[in-house]
């Protein structure tokens, strides 16, 4: 072969995935995106996706198909999407256990999440409260630990199911008390509300929604949020950091993301065109009107998010020796 031959040859092998690269820019998306949700449908994080979705379709021109997934906590349609190929056309939502919390639940959950996938964005973020029952002598949050401290045992908390921000959180805080507290698990959310109401559980960490109304009507006292800011729909009640409890930082946080090795520039384009639709005021009214608060992360900050997760959760889970149920 000439050295001309050789040339040529040469920058075909170097050019070639470049104008694959491109070409692939051009087409995609040519067909409707499957986005897998691992619970039953209606939930919050699918009604908050759903929110921007039309935003985001008449940008690029194509259908979000939403199927829901459910089971094993979320681990069987995430563990869909981690082994869906990485073209684009299959996406992932879910919550914060999804991508930083069940991998040190189960063990043969067959898959790393912090490897599986290429974060996109997180869309959505919802703050968790500290309530209680009315009748426990306590005021505040720094009450309730010292109560907690000087009652060991005889404070209960609940939760919705093993593994969820509420026992994680309640087993964090149990963990500041000095394992001063009891959990007794539930199977979902409305029992683990009338235990509190009943006074077979004296606390739990949840978020705000319905819980509300229980607080208007006296029979539940709201002691602290465990987001970052105060929550614009209960602004007199602190955070647990402005409580004296930094460390009691927790919020169930909503994601997109992608089959790890999704060529960049659509991941970036997603991830962009999340932020572009959060930041229409309609779309962010409607998705704090769920309780929710608009977020659209870069790629890179959500990488970096569910790595900070992992890491506070998983000392919380090996801690308090929690296994999956």
């Amino acid at each position: 072969m000439s050295r001309f031959g050789v040339l040529l040859k040469m920058c075909a092998v170097l050019l070639s995935p470049l104008l694959a690269a491109y070409a692939h820019g051009q087409v995609w998306p040519s067909k409707p995106i499957r986005v897998i949700y691992p619970y039953s449908a209606g939930g919050v994080g699918d009604t908050s996706f759903r929110v921007i979705t039309a935003t985001i379709e008449t940008k690029i021109g194509q259908r979000f198909v939403i199927e829901s997934r459910p089971g094993a906590a979320g681990n069987i349609g995430t563990a869909e999407v981690a082994r869906a190929a990485p073209d684009g056309y299959t996406l992932l939502i879910a919550p914060t256990a999804s991508y930083s919390v069940n991998q040190f639940l189960f063990s043969d959950l067959g898959f790393d999440p912090l490897v599986a996938f290429e974060p996109i964005s997180i869309y959505a973020d919802a703050p968790l409260v500290v309530l209680v029952n009315s009748s426990l002598p306590v005021k505040n949050l720094r009450d309730l630990v010292d109560f907690a401290r000087a009652h060991p045992g005889k404070l209960n908390f609940g939760s919705p199911g093993t593994g969820s921000p509420s026992h994680l959180t309640g087993e964090l805080l149990s963990q500041i008390t000095g394992h001063a507290l009891v959990y007794i698990p539930y199977k979902g959310t409305p029992p683990m509300v009338q235990g509190l109401l009943a006074n077979d559980i004296q606390l739990f960490i949840a978020t705000l929604g319905g819980n509300i109304a229980h607080v208007k009507t006296g029979r539940l006292r709201l002691l602290a949020v465990t987001g970052k800011e105060r929550m614009s729909e209960i602004p007199d009640v602190p955070t647990t950091a402005e409580a004296g409890f930094p460390e009691l930082l927790a919020s169930n946080w909503w994601g997109l993301a992608a089959p790890r090795g999704t060529d960049r520039s659509i991941v970036e384009r997603l991830a962009a065109e999340v932020r572009s639709a959060l930041a229409d005021p309609a779309n962010r009214k409607r998705i704090g009107e769920l309780g929710m608060t608009p977020v659209g992360s870069t790629p890179g900050e959500f990488a970096a998010h569910m790595r900070a997760e992992a890491e506070r959760w998983k000392s919380v889970i090996v801690r308090g020796g929690i296994k999956a149920e």
